[in-house]
């Protein structure tokens, strides 16, 4: 748990103690060390973190409190008026030292080899309270290793048994894959039945731990802590931007942990933010401009890459005109980068200019808000009473913010979800309504009609078509009366909402159900999104919202088609949601330039083939930029580490393009001058659209016999580039291999076995994957992830068709 704010403490609320002679007010009902840290004041500990709940095993805090007949433990120990304590006294301080002695007999001797030497609390209080000799010669205990994952070591002879792990699994990370087997010596700290550790958030055991048990696989042996520097940062694979420290030896980004900031991040990380930087250190890093002459890729300067691009760029303006160049940004750019991207193709005369790459439905982008918004501060979400998720696998597409979440859970909220898949979740669902893809917003009508009748609201009259009569289910009445009964609810569209064929008309009725409860409406958008609404990368807005002459979307400029692409950080066949049309939409472009940290490939990139520049991009350590997260808050940072070799930050390379191009206003000569330019002051964040949206036409959504409706999600680590390429990541559980995921009986309907190849044929293309029996699935439904080259050559989510494999 937090720590209470003592400013926000009334008189009657608090206590006065001395601590070693000093005097200190605390809240009511906290325990010594709370108050002795709030203070300045240390005491020693182990077992004790802020975030988790009081163990009180390491007895490492012992203090000598007045009148108590013994110490006792400052992190169990609740603060009283008039307490007496003292930290540092005779008998404080043996207590402290006979602990640490105990504490020693059993640890092994190891620490020239340690991970964690150097940043080890039991070394460093060893020097501040052990002895210089041991007065225990018996045989000292082994426990045996046991391979946990890719991405955590073990040596648990050196576990003191603080039990940290297994808190924050079973309080915090919401998968209790730790606990303790056995007594006193013979406790070992292990995972149940030996398993593999695979939560989403299982990193941050490294950081609790005190001692060199639990470590970074990765990092293992390839540094020491007195080697590192230390360079804060932001991530950029979510939209919470959360902070950590990029420590870098030599020029190479060694490892990530997490910074503290409590409105964000608090003091933890997703493992996608942890272990990504494994893959900026691989030889698949692009260091060198490439171009391709008569068919053939060769290694050039840059001078000699700008000026080809240049003219590759006024060749395709000559001969088809301005509407017929697009740019396409990734969304984990920064905001520097989306301005000058933007700002470069609008000096071209073109506003073909966009990073939303996973959506299909445009058709309420006049009545958007500045920039999709969660509604509220990330903070407030453990403090929420109801929450409906709609399209969204939470734990896996936002672990932070399903962290805040879980605690509102254990607060006593209730969570209930509209989803196409029955994803897992760590904490109690109230209500879930599984549907298929497009059944999802009869279903959310249908909260919304109780809802309606439950307050007695008339729905507005652009809405009655969508919304539709009748009676609601009885799940459906369900989640309106929770809605209704919880304080602060909110009403959440993630991914798979946002990317959702309809996307327009679950915003229209999920924000109508917000403002009938009396709840927030937010959306979830990938990445840096919002900086990229507010640096004006999309078609139909300028920076911060100003109006201007509105171009095609990304999926427009993939439909229809245009003569020059521009792609900012974007592998195209994986990063599109309809793979199959962005590849053909390259290969039918006359001119194609990539900004891209790494070497395309034919198995993870057709750019081979179809790209004629390739720009090397520096990631988002060797950059400065800005990036801002779903509650509006801009985040900007530094390079942790020079580019590598000839690699070069986005911002200087589109503006270093546009000089090329001869085009005004690209003089910038450092990021401060570009992010002058972006000016946000008045932009408020707004979580609301200016008019509900009107009955969808047909879109070609609608099943025949012998289809089912492909579902498109993205697993968390083939979000971006950079996950897609991070070994250890790709060893986990949450990547499995591509397959056609569908439930038995649906299965058998098709005469399909589990593990059986076939063809899976969309309007746009067609793959052959394995099928996987997996009950999650509705039916009339098959799970076939995106972001992977195997399931690049079909379209987005729709119909899709199957041929039984007979090679």
């Amino acid at each position: 748990m937090s720590t209470p704010n003592p400013a926000a403490a009334t008189p009657v609320d608090t206590v006065t103690l001395e601590v070693d002679g000093k005097k200190v007010t605390a809240r009511k009902g906290e325990m010594i060390i709370q108050a002795t840290d709030a203070a300045g004041i240390y005491v020693p500990r182990f077992c004790y973190h802020k975030q988790l709940s009081v163990a009180a095993n390491c007895r490492m805090c012992l203090v000598e409190v007045e009148k108590a007949p013994k110490p006792l433990p400052a992190c169990a120990t609740p603060v009283a008026e008039g307490m007496v304590v003292r930290t540092r006294s005779p008998l404080a301080r043996e207590a402290q030292k006979g602990v640490m002695e105990f504490l020693l007999i059993n640890h092994p001797l190891d620490c020239p080899i340690c991970d964690q030497g150097g940043e080890c609390k039991l070394q460093d209080l060893a020097v501040g309270y052990g002895k210089d000799v041991s007065r225990y010669h018996e045989a000292k205990r082994i426990v045996k290793d046991k391979d946990i994952g890719p991405l955590i070591a073990t040596e648990m002879t050196r576990c003191i048994h603080c039990t940290r792990c297994v808190r924050f699994g079973k309080e915090l990370g919401g998968v209790m894959e730790f606990g303790g087997l056995g007594r006193g010596e013979h406790m070992e700290i292990r995972t149940f039945l030996d398993r593999s550790v695979d939560s989403e958030l299982s990193g941050n055991v490294i950081d609790l731990c005190p001692v060199g048990a639990l470590t970074s696989k990765p990092f293992r042996y390839t540094a020491r802590p007195w080697e590192l520097m230390s360079r804060p940062s932001v991530s950029p694979h979510d939209c919470v931007g959360a902070n950590l420290d990029v420590h870098v030896r030599r020029g190479e980004a060694m490892r990530v942990v997490p910074r503290e900031n409590e409105a964000v991040n608090e003091c933890w990380l997703s493992d996608r933010d942890r272990f990504s930087y494994e893959a900026l250190n691989t030889d698949a890093r692009l260091t060198r401009p490439m171009i391709r002459r008569n068919g053939r890729w060769e290694e050039t300067d840059w001078q000699t890459a700008m000026e080809f691009t240049a003219a590759g760029l006024r060749k395709a303006v000559s001969a088809h005109g301005a509407g017929q160049i697009g740019a396409l940004a990734a969304p984990t750019a920064t905001l520097e980068e989306f301005y000058l991207l933007g700002k470069l193709m609008r000096a071209l005369g073109s506003s073909n200019v966009d990073h939303r790459l996973r959506q299909m439905d445009f058709s309420d982008d006049e009545a958007m808000p500045p920039f999709p918004y969660l509604g509220q501060e990330i903070a407030n979400l453990e403090r929420l009473g109801g929450v409906l998720l709609v399209g969204s696998n939470l734990r896996k597409e936002q672990p932070l913010l399903n962290l805040r979440l879980r605690k509102a859970v254990r607060k006593g909220a209730h969570v209930a979800v509209i989803n196409p898949v029955d994803y897992e979740f760590n904490y109690p669902i109230a209500h879930s309504l599984v549907t298929d893809l497009m059944a999802m917003e009869r279903a959310l009508a249908g909260v919304a009609r109780a809802l309606a009748a439950r307050k007695g609201v008339a729905v507005p009259g652009e809405l009655s078509a969508l919304i539709g009569k009748g009676e609601p289910s009885s799940d459906e009445k369900a989640v309106a009366e929770m809605l209704a009964s919880r304080t602060s609810p909110a009403i959440l569209l993630g991914s798979l909402a946002l990317s959702h064929p309809h996307a327009a008309i679950l915003k229209g009725i999920a924000q109508f159900i917000a403002e009938s409860c009396g709840g927030s409406f937010g959306m979830l958008p990938p990445a840096n999104s919002v900086g990229a609404w507010l640096a004006g990368c999309v078609p139909h807005r300028g920076v911060a919202g100003s109006s201007i002459t509105a171009g095609k979307n990304a999926l427009d400029m993939l439909r229809s088609g245009v003569k020059a692409y521009v792609l900012l950080g974007v592998e195209p066949e994986l990063d599109c949601l309809n793979g199959a049309r962005a590849t053909g939409a390259m290969h039918a472009a006359d001119f194609v330039v990539m900004l891209t940290s790494f070497k395309p490939s034919l198995y993870q990139s057709g750019a081979v083939e179809y790209a004629d520049v390739w720009l090397p991009l520096a990631p988002f350590t060797e950059t400065e930029g800005t990036f801002v997260n779903v509650e509006g808050r801009a985040q900007s940072f530094n390079a942790a580490l020079n580019p590598k070799d000839n690699a070069r930050p986005g911002w200087k390379i589109l503006r270093v393009l546009a000089n090329h191009l001869n085009l005004p206003g690209f003089d910038q000569m450092t990021i401060a001058e570009v992010r002058k330019e972006v000016t946000l002051d008045n932009v408020k964040p707004l979580a609301k659209l200016s008019r509900y949206p009107h009955a969808a036409k047909p879109d070609g959504m609608t099943l025949v016999a012998g289809q089912v409706m492909r579902i498109a999600d993205v697993p968390p680590y083939a979000v971006d580039a950079v996950t897609r390429r991070a070994p250890a990541l790709l060893a986990t559980a949450d990547n499995p291999p591509p397959a056609a995921r569908l439930n038995a009986r649906q299965a058998a309907e098709f005469g399909l076995g589990d593990g059986e190849v076939a063809r899976w044929i969309m309007q746009d293309g067609e793959a052959r994957l394995p099928v996987m029996f997996d009950e999650r699935v509705p039916a009339g439904s098959v799970l076939i992830a995106s972001g992977y080259p195997e399931s690049a050559g079909l379209g987005a989510h729709g119909p899709v068709s199957i041929v039984r494999d007979k090679a």
